[in-house]
């Protein structure tokens, strides 16, 4: 009898911490999501500043739940929205937004802002850009505020336990380097020279992310630089992508994910997870009939050759079937790639995701 009354004292204690442990799961707020970067991750910031660097006019937005213009460079949801949906949370704001206050700090937020680079003479074009630094600034601004509402060390774990998405570098490229020919980075360095000061200054970036508290960072290579329809349409020749700017991706990708696993290595901790975005661009770049796509080298919106010379505006040639498009405008994916490359993110394999997909990092951290 006394064996019967413990046993099922302990099996009603079992229950319950069972049930506690599913109600505090089912209450668990998501984690905070913080976005870095350019126009690929920019969801509005932009909006907010006087550059042309802007995607705040139609036909942007057009496959958007609102169908209205939003300030990113879609037609419809980007990447950081993607990831927030698989993360079961809303999209963070644009951090400039009047909107992000009260409990919508603690979402998160997205710092980035079109047109930047790693280096702060790119993208000189847009003037009033964010710039890293600058970009960092308000994420430490950001803290201060939100420690106000949920105390210091409660704001500090926030930010240790959120994930960060981190993209930028292509601009260097296409908005610095070949910007024009004869570029001042040009002619002061060889193109693999460029490359290794790039992941030198790149590294500075990250550590400085790590120091500011992030502890789970993916961090995304360049797409396929050459074969955007604005590189095909102005360097490209008979239909074929641009060498020198795909010379420069080949050159850029594997040394950040070298780098990265070196920082991982000196940190003791796989705290920054190479997201290779080139090769999940490529699948569909190369064979776009084997993903829905009808072409990866004409843009949806546009005008010129590909579609690829200048801006997407209301005056612009625009596909009716979005989904056909690899590519949304001149530089940017559709929203359907976006959720392929997404699909990558979360479930790629080594070579996709090293040293793992997202899918595992969420797991993982459940336990921890």
């Amino acid at each position: 009898m006394a064996f019967f009354s413990s046993f099922a004292s302990w099996a009603i204690l079992s229950l319950v911490l069972i049930f506690g442990v599913i109600v505090l799961k089912a209450e668990a707020r998501p984690k905070a999501f913080f976005v870095f970067g350019d126009s690929l991750v920019d969801s509005g910031n932009n909006n907010y500043l006087a550059t042309t660097a802007r995607a705040d006019a139609p036909p942007y937005g057009i496959d958007y739940p609102t169908r209205r213009p939003t300030g990113r460079f879609s037609n419809g949801y980007n990447i950081p929205d993607l990831i927030s949906q698989q993360l079961g949370s809303e999209s963070p704001l644009p951090y400039l937004s009047p909107q992000l206050r009260g409990e919508k700090l603690l979402v998160g937020a997205n710092f980035a802002s079109a047109g930047i680079g790693i280096l702060n003479d790119t993208g000189i074009q847009f003037v009033n850009i964010i710039r890293m630094y600058r970009q960092y600034e308000h994420f430490e601004e950001y803290q201060r505020r939100v420690a106000t509402q949920i105390g210091a060390s409660q704001a500090k774990l926030l930010v240790n336990q959120a994930l960060v998405l981190i993209t930028v570098g292509g601009n260097d490229f296409v908005n610095n380097y070949y910007l024009v020919p004869y570029s001042a980075r040009s002619r002061q360095y060889p193109l693999p020279e460029y490359v290794k000061f790039l992941i030198s200054e790149y590294k500075k970036l990250l550590l400085k992310l790590y120091d500011l508290g992030g502890r789970r960072v993916l961090v995304t290579g360049t797409g396929p630089l050459g074969c955007v329809p604005a590189e095909m349409a102005q360097r490209g020749t008979n239909g074929q992508c641009s060498p020198e700017l795909e010379q420069a991706a080949g050159l850029f990708n594997p040394q950040l994910e070298s780098m990265l696993l070196e920082l991982n290595r000196n940190l003791r901790s796989d705290v920054f997870i190479a997201a290779n975005t080139a090769r999940m661009h490529n699948n569909f770049v190369s064979n776009p009939q084997a993903f829905g796509f009808t072409t990866s080298k004409v843009a949806c919106c546009g005008q010129g050759p590909y579609n690829g010379l200048g801006l997407c505006t209301p005056l612009s040639n625009l596909c009716p079937n979005r989904d056909l498009y690899a590519f949304w405008d001149a530089f940017h994916p559709s929203e359907k790639a976006n959720k392929l490359i997404v699909e990558g993110i979360m479930s790629g394999s080594k070579s996709y995701m090293n040293p793992m997909n997202l899918s595992t990092i969420l797991a993982l951290d459940v336990y921890t």
